[in-house]
Formats: structure tokens, sequence, C-alpha cells
């Protein structure tokens, strides 16, 4: 039977946003709470922590940076920033244009934190109390909870033998915003993602030397090809008083900053679900396909919480799902059908030595993720394309190669990725 839930939403980033018009199309009441002034999230960039860092560009090429039914706009449709990969600027002004457009922003309540979701007598009774911006406290009872705080508000920072002791800096990416108080330094990046490959490269116009540090085992240890100061070494061993890094390939070095490209942790201090739902060694769960807590389902989702994925058409597809699911269209399995499949996949990440921390990264099982989650919703797969464009580009990042922004052929990986008889028509 069809049904409309009264819906609160939680963060007014892409996910929040994405799923507050899916609930909208699916005659949901929704409202969604937001702590800051404006919508975007993580998108946004200003002096304060924020994720983001003046220079950057998205890492995935406009084609993948749309949803199913509202591509992202090409180079030659944009006005702010023509290439391929565009800045932060652009992404946010595409997530500014989605909410007016779709009247998602009227939706929104700006400078409300959230700080208690609590379920109260029943699964559909959710009481939600926020703190507004003059210390008023809301309190409002929903039918149901989407949680999509986002999961760039906390940072990791990788644990260091002697780090107690050691006297130089410490700095996550979360917090970098620009080279120049790097001048001059030796500097230690532990990471091997996007983040550490740009802002490795950025820092070594300006620093005496830059030292990337990883634990993956496909590191060349050694200096860097095309660049006289940045070197590759395996991960931090352990620091001393006198400021010296040593590193597990037996190098070492005194260095001035730690700066720590090591991602970061889910973090619901809002949540109480008597330990229903937890976070363990950055694991939410348990989670029915990374959205549904079986117990507690549909009545209490999450969106957003994937990585290594194509990002945003994940969020897309999570938000048609959760949003039909609450309204009666789709039905989940049995609870312990739900917990089986669960199981079975922690049991799976077991079997192949996948960390308990990399539970919600996808890659390399995105297509079969993604294409379940279109079944779901009554679409057909998306087209192999995004999946060999985003592949190749995760491919050549690997690689530390510089370029992959401003020399990919998107259009060739397209025409490669269509099937014969397309071509000839």
């Amino acid at each position: 039977m069809r049904r409309s839930l009264k819906v609160a939403v939680i963060g007014a980033g892409v996910s929040g946003l994405v799923t507050a018009h899916e609930l909208l199309k699916e005659s949901h009441t929704v409202t969604v709470f937001e702590k800051s002034n404006r919508v975007g999230g993580t998108w946004v960039y200003n002096s304060d922590p924020a994720h983001l860092y003046k220079s950057l560009r998205t890492n995935l090429p406009r084609p993948l940076m749309g949803f199913t039914d509202r591509p992202f706009p090409g180079p030659t449709e944009s006005s702010v920033d023509p290439r391929l990969f565009p800045a932060h600027e652009e992404v946010l002004g595409f997530i500014e244009r989605f909410a007016e457009e779709t009247g998602v922003v009227g939706l929104v309540r700006f400078g409300a934190e959230v700080g208690r979701v609590e379920m109260g007598r029943r699964k559909d009774e959710w009481v939600v109390e926020a703190r507004g911006e003059g210390g008023e406290v809301m309190v409002e009872v929903f039918e149901a909870v989407v949680v999509c705080n986002g999961h760039h508000g906390v940072p990791r920072f990788a644990e260091i033998d002697g780090i107690e002791k050691w006297p130089g800096k410490q700095v996550h990416s979360y917090s970098y915003r620009i080279p120049e108080p790097f001048q001059d330094q030796i500097l230690v990046i532990i990471g091997k993602g996007a983040s550490a490959h740009d802002i490795s490269r950025e820092l070594s116009k300006v620093a005496k030397e830059v030292h990337l540090a990883s634990r993956s085992p496909d590191f060349k240890v050694g200096k860097l090809d095309g660049y006289n100061n940045i070197w590759q070494h395996l991960m931090i061993k352990n620091v001393n008083e006198d400021g010296l890094v040593v590193f597990d390939d037996g190098s070492s070095l005194h260095a001035d900053t730690i700066l720590h490209c090591t991602g970061y942790k889910y973090h619901f201090p809002f949540l109480d679900t008597k330990e229903t739902v937890s976070v363990d060694d950055n694991r939410v769960g348990p989670l029915y396909k990374h959205v549904f807590p079986p117990h507690l389902a549909p009545y209490l989702s999450f969106v957003g919480l994937l990585s290594k994925v194509i990002i945003f058409m994940s969020i897309d597809l999570q938000a048609k799902w959760v949003a039909r699911v609450l309204s009666g269209k789709i039905s989940l399995p049995p609870e312990d059908e739900m917990v089986a499949s669960m199981d079975e996949y922690y049991f799976q990440m077991e079997e192949i030595g996948k960390p308990k921390r990399h539970t919600h990264e996808l890659y390399p099982d995105e297509v079969e993720h993604l294409n379940w989650l279109t079944a779901e919703v009554g679409l057909p797969p998306l087209e192999d394309w995004r999946f060999q464009i985003y592949r190749t580009v995760l491919r050549r990042i690997s690689a530390h190669d510089d370029n992959y922004r401003d020399n990919l052929d998107v259009d060739s990986l397209i025409q490669h990725s269509l099937p014969r008889v397309q071509i000839l028509q």
C-alpha cells in the first residue's frame, strides 16, 4: 500500500539534498536539518576546516559528476571552468542550482544543529532535537529519519609510534588550504589517495623536500620521477624526540611537519539507537547494503556512506531506493534475510583480507553494487562507459600520473564502451 511519511533528513550536502528531492517525488513530507547557513556540505569552501583546499579540482570528470536525471554541465556549457575536471566552485554551483530548481532549498532549516535522534516507542517514531543559532531547542517527532551528514567531518590520523614526544607539527588534509605556510619545510605526507597526490605536487613548489609515506605494497621507494624534491617511502615506523622520522624501508630524516592525508571517521554523535547501530573501526553497522539497519528498517537509513565508487551516482540511487522503500513501492527482504546478506558480505571481506575500516569502500565491486541498486529502483544498468572512465582514472592516480586530468580521452573511452551495433548506427 502506498504511504506518505513525515521524514527528517540530517544534512544539506549532496546526500541530504538528493535524498530530500527523491522523498518529495514520493510524496513524503520532508524537513532537512542543516547546521550551517547554506547548502553544499563539504563543497563549501571557507576559512574554517571544510575538507577543501583552495586549488582543489574534482578527481572524477564531468560525465561522472551528475545524477541519473540531471547530468553535470559539460565543458562547453560552463561559464566558470572549461576544464574536464572542474574546480570545487563549479561543483558547489551545480549543487546550489539543484537545490533551487527542485525546490528542496525551501525544506531546509538552516542553523539547526541536530543534537539528538532517538527512537520513540515504535520503530516509526523518531524524536529529533536540534539547537538553533540563537540557542533555542527544537524537538519534533518524525516517522522516519535519513542520516546524510557525510563522512568528511572528523579527520582520521595515522597511528605513529613516538608521536607524543615528536617536536614537529602534525596537520590533517582536512585543515590544508594553501601551500605558502609550508615554505622551505621538510614535509612527510602520509597517504596514497587523490588528496595526497594533489597536495604533495602543490607543496613541492614551495617546500624544501616532500616525502610520501604509504602502507601500499606497490609503493616504489625512491625519488619520484619528474620531481627533484619528492621521495616515496614505505610507512613511518616511528618518530623520535629529536625530530627524526624513521620509515619501514630503513631510511630516515628530520622533518618539520607530518601531513596526514589519511581519510575520515564516520561520526554520528547525535544518533541514539541503544547500540543497535554503532561505528566499529570505521564500519557503520549493521547495515544492509550500506543503507538500512535490519532491526530498524526502513524507518532509519543512511545515504552517502560509500567511497571508492562513482559517488554522486551512488548517492542518487541510494536516495531513490530509500524514498521508494518508505513509500511502499519497494519491499525490503525480511529482517533475517537482510542480516544473512550482511553477514555474508562481512565474511567475504575477512576471506580476502579486506580490513574492517574499508567496509564501505566498494571498488572493485562498484559495478555489481550500483547495478544492483538500479535494478531495485527499476532503472536499466548504468552504461559501461561510466565504469570504464572511473577505473581508468583510478589506475592513473595510482600510477602517479600527474596529467590524468588534462589528457584523459573521455570520448574515446565512451566510444570503445558502446556496443558495436550502436557504433554502426
